[in-house]
């Protein structure tokens, strides 16, 4: 019998078709009426199989004109699902034109019964203290940013600013973010911080305890599904007002959200793998937007999308003034042919550690800090180039880039086929040499060069988090240099060619982001510290460190991409996947007047092939673009184009649509 007070559940099955992506109406029997609130899972029946779902609400009547099917039982009385994740998971499934389930599976961890039976832990006594906030002082507009981060007003949305922070070089962000968070819980509202990878989390981890203790939790994939889920009920039952974490924490039911953060959010970490690829910068974006809450999008570099939010007068700028960027940053020096030194030196240009760089690592030493050389890659010879004319070794089978292992053999490092005999097809040369020589060849060639000295090398499976002060050289590639006492007395910036040549649209702001991540780990220039950039110092990436002008280089390279038309001057879509596939799609697509194809061309070099799918059989990618302030509608058309493949049963050739997707090739 069905329920006496709204008896009708609307039901959003987890299907992840593109043409089931909307509710179903159920009736509720009288046995699960008290169960059976908005925000559960349920399971329904849906064309003859049990299907999992969310109860999105309850109605008095049904606009279905037919019989309504009963929910089959309620798998868990817990509320999971609130308002305003509804509303989140609905905008970032329209913005990427995908759908709400998968959304949701990003946003809701799975369930274990165990631990939503468990006695839950004890919400802690409200006793977070404001902390001293001088630190932040340094910036400018830093004053009327936390004056409205200390107003406890939820009503009046223009209280709740958006900024974009650039860091100062040596800066702290674990601890000046952990202050936010600590000034926004005290006034009783929470705070979200979403950081790329698990080291970042440590470090902000141990920065936020003091001042937040048992408030603030810490959500990632690295926790296991158990605890992770322990946490993320703790957050949505109001035990936590400040979560912690990395890219799918941007989506944390967190009480009274008052400011999210996303620092870095150029690191590729954050690119979400699955469906529909949302980047959680964008997902902030659209919460912030969405609740009026406050938004911080920060780091030491800046990328073109936040920029953007500067441009359009969306966000404000969070920067210090030059002097006190000048005072916190290293020395440093690029190869330039007026330098007496690089004069003196005829093969400083050639040479992949030059005298230059030497010399600056030996006067560390001899003063007893740590030197840090950056190297592109990990491991011993990664990629390799035609002797003579350097053109890239290729893959004869999938254009893969060919890599030579430890015993000199070549294989692909895409489709891992042999190369017994390589022939160059741009000269003909048949010998090769190394594109790039990774941390334990460099490693090995330092050893040599500082007899005495300790070698450690961090990067891989093998990352060094910290490091004692003390003369001894490290070995890193990006984002695995380990932080030292005092900072080092020297970095140099090996094989920079590689990541100034690559052919991404990403490939400069990248560098330049990867370049002063290890430059912000060098003692202040007053205090010796200095970095030595094996490249040409004309180089506007070069240019952008010795300046260290990241707001200048990010203006700069927005600027570019309006002229050319890519992201996020414009809104662009790929569709990538079997040729045949690719095709019957784009027919389907009724394109918005305006949008420009680009394409059918094989897959980039670089880019992965959609899930399950081998680059031999001939993966092509086109890309689709439109105005910026059209973007909803290309993706409108393009969840339409997937609504009418999935309920036409194309789906078995799979293919892969991306809303601006991190690499165009």
């Amino acid at each position: 019998m069905p329920a006496e007070h709204l008896p009708v559940a609307r039901v959003l099955p987890l299907l992840g078709l593109a043409h089931l992506d909307r509710p179903f109406d159920y009736l509720i029997d009288r046995k699960l009426d008290a169960d059976a609130q908005p925000g559960t899972r349920v399971r329904v029946r849906f064309s003859g199989r049990l299907v999992d779902g969310f109860l999105l609400e309850r109605l008095a009547h049904s606009d279905h004109g037919g019989k309504l099917a009963w929910l089959e039982r309620v798998v868990s009385p817990e509320q999971v699902l609130t308002p305003e994740l509804v509303t989140l998971a609905r905008a970032v499934a329209d913005r990427y034109a995908g759908t709400m389930p998968d959304v949701l599976r990003l946003a809701v961890p799975p369930r274990h019964a165990r631990v939503e039976k468990a006695e839950p832990p004890q919400t802690p006594e409200w006793s977070v203290t404001a902390p001293e906030m001088s630190a932040w002082e340094a910036y400018y507009g830093a004053e009327a940013f936390l004056d409205a981060l200390r107003e406890n007003d939820d009503a009046d949305p223009g209280r709740h600013p958006r900024v974009v922070w650039q860091a100062c070089p040596g800066e702290d962000p674990a601890a000046r973010l952990a202050e936010l968070a600590a000034l926004v819980a005290a006034t009783g509202r929470g705070v979200i911080i979403v950081v790329p990878d698990q080291r970042d989390l440590d470090r902000l981890e141990a920065a936020c305890e003091p001042l937040l203790g048992d408030w603030c939790v810490s959500l990632a994939a690295g926790l296991g599904p158990t605890a992770r889920y322990r946490r993320w009920l703790q957050v949505l039952r109001g035990g936590a007002r400040v979560v912690i974490g990395t890219r799918s924490a941007v989506f944390a039911p967190v009480h009274r959200l008052a400011l999210t953060v996303v620092f870095d959010d150029g690191d590729p970490s954050l690119d979400e793998p699955r469906a529909p690829y949302p980047h959680p910068r964008e997902v902030a974006v659209l919460r912030a937007h969405q609740t009026g809450s406050a938004l911080l999008i920060g780091g030491f570099s800046r990328t073109a999308e936040a920029q953007a939010l500067v441009d359009a007068g969306w966000a404000g700028d969070l920067v210090a003034p030059r002097e006190t960027v000048r005072a916190a940053m290293a020395r440093i020096d690029g190869i330039s042919d007026e330098d007496r030194r690089i004069a003196g030196d005829p093969l400083a240009r050639s040479a992949r550690i030059p005298t230059i760089a030497f010399d600056a690592a030996r006067r560390a030493l001899d003063e007893g800090h740590p030197v840090l050389f950056s190297v592109p890659r990990r491991g011993y010879l990664p990629s390799v180039a035609c002797e003579r004319c350097r053109e890239n070794a290729r893959c004869r089978a999938c254009h893969g880039p060919l890599q030579m292992s430890d015993r000199g053999e070549l294989a692909c490092r895409w489709c891992g086929r042999p190369e017994l005999r390589f022939v160059c097809p741009n000269c003909g040369g048949t010998a090769v040499r190394a594109l790039m020589i990774g941390d334990k060849r460099t490693a090995e060639e330092l050893g040599r060069a500082f007899v005495g000295v300790p070698v450690v090398t961090s990067g891989g499976d093998k990352i060094i988090d910290h490091l004692s002060a003390g003369p001894r050289v490290v070995v890193a590639t990006p984002g695995a240099a380990p932080h030292v006492d005092g900072g080092y007395g020297a970095a140099v910036l090996l094989d920079t060619w590689a990541q100034l040549d690559r052919q991404d649209l990403r490939a400069a702001e990248e560098t330049v982001r990867t370049w002063m991540g290890v430059a912000t780990l060098v003692r202040p220039r007053a205090e010796g510290g200095r970095v030595v950039v094996v490249a040409d110092a004309s180089l506007a990436p070069v240019q952008t460190l010795i300046r260290w002008d990241p707001v200048g280089a990010a203006s700069r390279e927005l600027a570019t991409r309006r002229e050319l038309g890519f992201p996020p001057a414009v809104t662009m879509a790929s569709v990538d996947g079997p040729s045949a596939a690719v095709l019957a799609f784009l027919a389907l697509i009724d394109l918005p007047a305006g949008a420009q194809q680009l394409g059918p061309v094989p897959l980039p070099p670089g880019v992965r092939p959609p899930a399950g799918m081998d680059p031999r059989d001939g993966i092509e990618r086109v890309l689709l673009r439109i105005d910026r302030s059209r973007g909803r509608e290309l993706a409108a058309a393009l969840r339409a184009a997937q609504v009418l493949r999935h309920a036409r049963h194309e789906d078995t050739a799979g293919i892969r649509v991306q809303i601006d997707p991190p690499t165009i090739g």
